[in-house]
């Protein structure tokens, strides 16, 4: 099969440094090339991959300091899966929904898989006007604000076996992600502080988080003593990171659509502990791969009970559901059933990776 992956801009692919989106797409395009796929992958120029590289600009925009309209490159690449359309048999967008209009007019088989939250307000309208539009949910958590749009697939990430199991033998509290309030790192110091255990915070902060990271977030690592602030960490570093670790923090105030840093972590053997937001009871299986939680005084309680969980439990559990392979395999059968059709339908079958919880 003949497939275009057409990734975010934002980030090479795999990413640098941060990237959840641009490390879901590399990961699911390499799954795709070793099943024997004709791959071409439209992202930046410093990406790295084994299909075919189209890049829409020299490298990744969000480390590009001269860069100040990201949203012109992303034009400029449409245009080039415009122009080459008709090499495929079906093109795969992860950029949302900038190429409707397009799509619309052109009628292209495609589908989209939708990354990010679905519960803001501007969004219903815009999804209603393009209703036809195929999209994928990556999980049941993220459909709820738009139950109605023309959902024809629910695929889980995956990720290939780069991070290995690790021992937990550094002793401390591991938060992995991004500096803002609805991941919830003052949560995580809070619990931290209050269990009486060490945490490393392994973390962005975009420039719009910026004045909440100066004001609310980087005064508490003053006040705490046992609070350490890494910063970005590449690929790489993330499996000593997640590995040492004794548990993984993810304590969100938002409807997470994934959360891709639980399945790292549950790809270290390092349980999480986790608020009972969006896709974490989908995600985490509640005693084996992580505690699920309600407030902070259970995070605190989950602490010491996450030293009971087995880590090797923890790894199985990343691999019976979370690997690459098994998210290409699940897409390969999505896009065959789309093309077999020919005609995308709210009733088409689905692709569903979940597995009983």
């Amino acid at each position: 099969m003949k497939i275009a992956q057409v990734a975010p801009l934002y980030e090479s692919v795999p990413p640098k440094l941060y990237g959840g989106t641009e490390r879901v797409v590399s990961n699911l395009t390499e799954a795709l090339v070793e099943l024997g796929h004709d791959i071409t992958l439209f992202a930046s120029g410093d990406s790295v991959t084994a299909a075919r590289l189209i890049p829409a600009c020299p490298s990744s925009l969000r480390l590009d300091k001269g860069c100040i309209d990201q949203l012109a490159h992303h034009f400029v690449m449409l245009d080039e899966v415009m122009e080459r359309a008709d090499e495929f048999d079906i093109i795969h967008f992860h950029i949302d929904y900038l190429h409707f209009p397009l799509s619309k007019l052109t009628g292209w088989p495609h589908v989209t898989t939708l990354h990010g939250r679905l519960d803001l307000p501007d969004l219903a309208p815009l999804y209603r006007k393009y209703a036809e539009m195929p999209v994928v949910s990556i999980s049941r958590a993220q459909r709820k604000p738009l139950p109605w749009a023309n959902w024809v697939g629910n695929v889980y990430h995956g990720l290939s076996a780069t991070l290995s199991q690790g021992d937990g033998s550094g002793k401390y509290l591991a938060f992995l992600g991004r500096i803002c309030p609805e991941k919830g790192v003052d949560r995580a110091i809070k619990i931290a502080v209050e269990a009486g255990m060490p945490l490393k915070i392994a973390a962005k902060v975009d420039r719009v988080d910026r004045e909440y990271y100066e004001t609310k977030i980087k005064p508490l690592f003053a006040a705490h003593s046992n609070v350490e602030y890494i910063g970005e960490i590449t690929e790489q570093q993330k499996c000593a990171f997640l590995g040492n670790a004794y548990a993984h923090l993810f304590p969100i105030d938002w409807p997470e659509p994934f959360g891709l840093t639980m399945i790292e972590a549950m790809a270290c053997g390092t349980p999480t502990i986790a608020f009972n937001c969006g896709s974490v009871p989908e995600v985490l299986k509640h005693g084996v791969s992580g505690l699920i939680v309600d407030n902070i005084p259970d995070a605190v309680k989950a602490v010491a009970q996450a030293g009971t969980l087995n880590r090797a439990s923890c790894r199985q559990e990343f691999e019976a559901r979370f690997t690459s392979s098994r998210m290409a395999r699940d897409y390969v059968k999505l896009y065959e059933a789309m093309l077999s059709t020919r005609t995308v339908t709210a009733g088409m079958p689905e692709t569903d990776s979940m597995l009983t919880l």
